[in-house]
């Protein structure tokens, strides 16, 4: 199977509209930022990786947009934890469990960058005033939960509210981190998803995730945490009900139990780019990292082959199920 290592930078990130993705509008421009762009980009050269299957053969498209695992020392140098505790926001190894993505005809779009230096599941500007030495720029959201909560498109902190960085950042650096990391992996996540529906009529969207084992016990009690899946679907606007069930019942099927929703309906990713009624579906896919590593160690555990296994099997199941979907739009044109 062929995988490409080039990042495809195309400049502005996109959101769903209709048949097509429309561009995200732009803020207003900007002096050139030439240093921290550079000094954003630099450790993480390419952002990220495309893996292609060797044939074309599906719809689905997998995004891992969490799994990044490159801290370089210019990060550590103005934070006050070090790698290892930075990894606690990470989705360790999830981008290797969806490696089944390539044997169903698949690409797979996974981040290099942690998530703790920018998180491509929000809003490009979620942005903190706390955080930055000056006035952000009136386009930024402020006020937004996830940047009450500290977890902005440049987050404030990890774990258990562990606070990231020594001092505050620049302006400049916030912004040229979203040039040439957001942005150029939003505009690759369209270009796969826009590819999927014009060859197949329909794109699905896999957004691959993990959790702490401990994310689910409060939301309905001590047998919450018996949960290992999550999907989500924005309560069913943002894919439709057959990939879901579809995915549910091959899950359900391997002795996983699965919510639907709850806690995690799907982010910025999935509201984004799930559009059912136009051919865009998106799912969300939280896994309980309990399942395949230990959460204190970050090492795989015993679990990881079978569960690699068994989402490679939910991934042939919803591929299979895209092709009445296939058939239907080539009988209609």
């Amino acid at each position: 199977m062929d995988s490409s290592d080039a990042p495809l930078h195309i400049g502005r990130a996109a959101a769903r509209h209709g048949d097509r993705m429309r561009p995200i509008d732009s803020p207003p421009a900007q002096d050139p930022v030439t240093t921290p762009g550079a000094a954003a980009a630099a450790p993480f050269d390419p952002p990220f990786d495309i893996l292609e299957p060797g044939t074309l053969d599906s719809p689905l498209v997998f995004s891992s947009p969490h799994s990044g695992s490159l801290y370089p020392v210019c990060f550590t140098q103005i934070a006050r934890l070090d790698a290892q505790a930075l990894r606690r926001s990470e989705d360790a190894y999830v981008d290797d469990l969806f490696m089944g993505a390539l044997s169903v005809g698949a690409p797979l779009l996974r981040a290099r960058f942690p998530r703790a230096w920018l998180d491509v599941n929000r809003e490009p500007y979620e942005l903190d005033p706390r955080m930055f030495d000056g006035r952000l720029p009136s386009f930024a959201n402020t006020r937004s939960i996830r940047v009450a909560g500290g977890l902005g498109t440049i987050a404030r902190v990890v774990g258990e509210a562990l606070e990231i960085y020594a001092g505050r950042l620049s302006v400049a650096e916030a912004l040229a981190r979203v040039d040439t990391l957001y942005k150029p992996y939003h505009e690759a996540l369209r270009t796969l998803l826009e590819r999927a529906r014009d060859r197949f009529g329909v794109a699905i969207l896999v957004d691959c995730h993990s959790m702490p084992s401990s994310a689910t016990r409060s939301f309905s009690g001590a047998d919450s945490a018996r949960i290992d899946m999550v999907l989500g679907d924005r309560f069913g606007a943002s894919c439709g009900r057959l990939y879901i069930d579809v995915a549910e019942a091959e899950l359900v099927a391997r002795g996983y139990r699965v919510s639907r929703n709850k806690p995690y309906a799907g982010g910025y990713i999935t509201e984004s780019y799930g559009n059912p009624g136009a051919g865009w579906h998106a799912l969300q896919i939280e896994i309980n990292r309990g399942l395949y590593m230990d959460e204190k160690s970050i090492e795989k555990g015993p679990g990881f082959d079978k569960l690699k296994r068994d989402l490679g099997d939910m991934a042939h199941a919803l591929a299979a199920a895209a092709g009445p979907a296939q058939s239907q739009r080539a009988a209609a044109e």
